[in-house]
């Protein structure tokens, strides 16, 4: 008897001590994986049950909690919905949160670490904690531009200050308005996501920082030629033979420069006549002696490949690896496997505005509590420095050069340097190009860098061009913010 009451006494301990460790691991090692999965719904009704942190602009709450008679308590509301959904996202029954609802979410909801002491306090008041204040980098009137010169084309804008890496613009087009999926109605709120997502337009699609990637086109020749200078092998006036067709190595195919023709005339083109004037052949010769190594590099110096958190997904730009000759060469100006998004484009070019050095991108300038107490605040941070203070200040006037007499003409602004780079990209034998303008200003002391999408050739097919009508888009972009 005493013998199977000690097994008995054995495996009640081994049963408890199996439960004590399955809970631990549970409420300890797996908590913050369980809360953000976006199978666990409680999370997601907790926030609608609780009064949700508001997200600002310049002050103004973009999206906030207001209280309502259903067994919800507060519904999200956003206003100036379409402007700012590539920013917001949006928060949803059933659904995962997206944009920066889905990427602070504990935060807005009050359940973030730091809210830990708040969480305590409402356990013994019986009152839910509120959520903390997220103010944003955007800045409303750069914002509003971007948007309106955008207009119904299909695209996105993104504007950074060069010298903190804040984000002073992003917008996304189509967008959507992030009311109609914060209903508390399930069905209504499933039934307008399914919609939206069958869109053929794809306006749940973030074409600033993720989606179906373009290729960059023209714009991609800012880092081939950042590569070339800082090799030490290479300067502006280096030349290349300056042919009306290129025949790409080891292949019966031909590369043309957009306008037809050479480059500019005469026997050869040297880098700074190619960029200013965007010729397609000279690159390609270029991009075949500095090999795909030393593009790669550069590009992954600038970004590319690297993950990244602003403190949204960023979907990494893309540069491929172990190319031919004749891969490389198309390479070289942007198009083959090249892609990129419009956020990584404007951190190209504020790197070059800052002197080679590119800071990391953010939306966020700080988080507050409902108490007003500053959780966290917005610090300047290092992103990389691909290429020399230098090489900055030749590729600067060489980009001056494009705006002033070049291929980006359609960015000049009167009495204003700009600095810029057009960008027209292939996608297929008969779709509609790929329109890209990048750039800041003034070029002497920066204080925006800017890239333009504009995707299925702004309705023109394949007559449309990035200095018709992505560079005037960055032009009024860059003007806003030198006029606020």
């Amino acid at each position: 008897m005493n013998r199977e009451l000690k097994r008995v006494s054995v495996l009640v301990v081994l049963m408890f001590v199996a439960l004590l460790t399955s809970t631990s691991i549970i409420q300890v090692i797996q908590v913050d994986a369980l809360r953000d999965d976006p199978r666990n719904v409680r999370t997601l009704y907790a926030s609608y049950s609780a009064q949700r942190g508001p997200i600002l602009v310049a002050g103004q709450a973009i999206a906030e909690s207001v209280p309502v008679d259903d067994p919800y308590k507060f519904l999200r509301t956003y206003t100036q919905p379409d402007l700012y959904s590539a920013v917001t996202g949006y928060l949803t029954l059933g659904g995962a949160p997206t944009g920066i609802e889905g990427a602070l979410n504990d935060d807005l909801s009050g359940h973030s670490d730091s809210q830990f002491l708040d969480q305590i306090n409402s356990i013994l008041t019986g009152q839910e904690p509120i959520g903390d204040t997220v103010e944003l980098t955007i800045d409303p009137v750069v914002q509003q531009a971007a948007y309106d010169a955008l207009g119904d084309l299909q695209g996105a804008v993104v504007a950074i200050e060069p010298s903190t890496g804040k984000i002073l613009a992003l917008v996304s087009k189509p967008g959507f308005d992030p009311n109609t999926l914060s209903v508390h109605d399930t069905e209504q709120a499933e039934q307008t996501y399914e919609s939206l997502l069958d869109a053929p337009n794809e306006p749940l699609q973030n074409r600033a920082i993720a989606g179906d990637l373009n290729p960059p086109g023209s714009v991609f020749k800012l880092i081939v030629t950042s590569a070339a200078l800082e090799s030490g092998k290479y300067t502006p006036d280096s030349t290349f033979p300056n042919p009306s067709q290129y025949e790409l190595p080891g292949s019966d195919s031909l590369v043309n420069n957009s306008e037809g023709g050479s480059c500019g005339g005469g026997d050869t083109a040297s880098i700074a006549t190619a960029l200013r004037l965007s010729c397609n052949i000279p690159f390609a010769e270029l991009g075949v002696e500095l090999g795909e190594q030393a593009i790669g590099d550069m590009a992954r110096a600038y970004g590319f490949g690297q993950e990244l958190q602003i403190p949204m997904d960023v979907t990494p730009s893309s540069y491929p690896r172990g190319l031919d000759d004749a891969q490389t060469a198309l390479s070289a100006f942007g198009q083959g496997d090249d892609r990129a998004t419009p956020l990584q484009m404007a951190m190209v070019s504020a790197g070059i505005a800052n002197g080679g050095v590119v800071m990391r991108p953010n939306l966020v300038n700080q988080i507050l509590g409902a108490d007003l107490t500053v959780r966290s605040q917005f610090e300047a941070q290092e992103f990389s420095r691909p290429i020399s203070g230098n090489t900055s200040a030749t590729l600067t006037q060489m980009m001056v050069n494009g705006v002033e007499n070049g291929a980006a003409s359609n960015a000049r602004i009167g009495g204003v340097d700009v600095a810029g780079k057009t960008g027209t990209a292939e996608n297929g034998e008969d779709d509609p190009y790929t329109l890209w303008f990048t750039g800041f200003a003034p070029a002497d002391n920066p204080q925006v860098a800017v890239a333009v999408v504009v995707e299925n050739g702004g309705g023109l097919g394949q007559t449309g061009y990035g200095n018709l009508l992505a560079a005037p888009i960055g032009k009024a972009v860059m003007e806003a913010v030198l006029t606020r």
